[in-house]
């Protein structure tokens, strides 16, 4: 078996991350959901033109933390009998991208499950930020607000997908008991802060999340997606005097520290070959969770969409949500 671009497996598997954890953790996410609780639960629902003989598609759209509008496809099976409740899924994309094609979530409609994709704020989807619909952020999302932890980017993110869940478990159709989160990259970061901020999530589906033990990835100089953080001290900190304040304030969005919060079942994929969001970056959460947890593990295989079977896998973890 390869080592990894990493650690080798057998220390992978022993590997808790190095990042901080700030002290006020607890009350910084404790009081930011108080905050959450103040904003009204707006939202309007758009018949999009695509749909398929089983499934109807909607553009759902609700106001975020700081007036940001959040835009989301929902696809809703058409068969739904009078009375019944069904299971959703909340979906959340890659890094600085959007959400995919409605024909990629047909097939989880096709079990009969109701689909909610996010778009972030601000990256390339439809969703607006507080700094204006015109503009949008392939990267450098991670370090925005870095210095001011109450405007952290990913603070308001995790929120806007905890305002997802409210709503959707709000629909008289939808069964609050089977409900998922999955994602790929940033996408399966956000799952899991998902589910650590809403412990009625049912179960998570992860497939080499990012937003994990930012300070390994620093100390490694590899890892694509968190080049931004090398960038901000060469230009902004080029002595590293705020160094230790900078990666304290990371960590109150860093998914390492909010593994052991989760209550859903966990299923997590790691390639070994990852140079974009390193394998012991990933571990560094897995093995501080404490629910009950799997952990697939491709060998040859890095951060690219198709890994092989990957997909049946994830199937076959959305039938597990038809299981009441």
């Amino acid at each position: 078996m390869p080592l990894s671009v990493d650690m080798p497996l057998e220390q992978l598997e022993k590997y808790k991350g190095i990042s901080p954890k700030p002290e006020d953790f607890d009350l910084y996410w404790s009081r930011s959901l108080e905050e959450l609780k103040e904003l009204p639960k707006k939202f309007r629902i758009e018949k999009n033109e695509f749909e398929t003989p089983y499934c109807e598609c909607f553009d759902l759209y609700f106001q975020g933390v700081e007036d940001a509008t959040i835009h989301v496809k929902y696809l809703k099976p058409k068969n739904i009998k009078e009375g019944e409740k069904i299971p959703a899924i909340l979906e959340f994309h890659g890094y600085g991208g959007c959400s995919k094609d409605w024909t990629y979530k047909l097939p989880y409609v096709a079990c009969n499950i109701a689909v909610f994709s996010m778009e972030c704020r601000g990256q390339m989807g439809d969703s607006t930020d507080s700094f204006g619909v015109d503009n949008h952020f392939r990267t450098c999302n991670l370090i925005r607000g870095v210095m001011t932890p109450e405007n952290l980017y990913y603070k308001k993110v995790f929120l806007d997908a905890v305002r997802l869940a409210e709503i959707v478990m709000g629909f008289e159709f939808i069964n609050n008991k089977n409900v998922g989160t999955m994602g790929y990259s940033q996408g399966g970061g956000i799952a899991l802060a998902l589910a650590a901020l809403r412990p009625d999530i049912k179960s998570v589906f992860a497939v080499y999340p990012f937003l994990s033990d930012y300070l390994r990835c620093w100390n490694m100089d590899t890892g694509a997606a968190y080049e931004e953080i090398k960038d901000y001290f060469r230009q902004r900190d080029p002595q590293h005097k705020k160094e230790k304040e900078f990666f304290n304030n990371l960590g109150y969005v860093d998914i390492e520290n909010m593994a052991h919060w989760i209550r859903a079942d966990v299923t997590m994929t790691t390639g070994l070959m990852d140079k974009t969001c390193p394998p012991s970056t990933q571990f560094a959460t897995y093995n501080k969770l404490i629910c009950r947890k799997r952990h697939l593990i491709f060998p040859e295989y890095g951060h690219e969409d198709m890994l092989n079977g990957l997909h049946d896998e994830n199937i076959l973890w959305a039938l597990e949500l038809l299981k009441k």
